[in-house]
């Protein structure tokens, strides 16, 4: 399980010098971007917090993101 304090501090790498960056916690198993809509996988753990990873997710509805997340590649 991430823990609450790391959920506090992390933000979108892609928004966070902008805007706020905040991030939903979505089903433990996603962070999604309250400014760009990018959603970052939580792979065992841990939040993959990588822009380009955001990007691949970034038109899936939040109803369609699969739980748990697909292992890296």
């Amino acid at each position: 399980m991430v823990s609450q304090d790391l959920l506090d501090i992390l933000r979108c790498p892609a928004c966070v010098r902008e805007k706020d960056g905040n991030l939903d916690f979505y089903q433990e198993s996603w962070l999604i971007c309250q400014d760009c809509g990018r959603k970052y996988p939580v792979v065992d753990d841990i939040p993959v917090m990588l822009i380009d990873e955001g990007d691949k997710w970034v038109n899936t509805a939040q109803t369609d993101l699969p739980v748990p997340p697909p292992p890296m590649d």
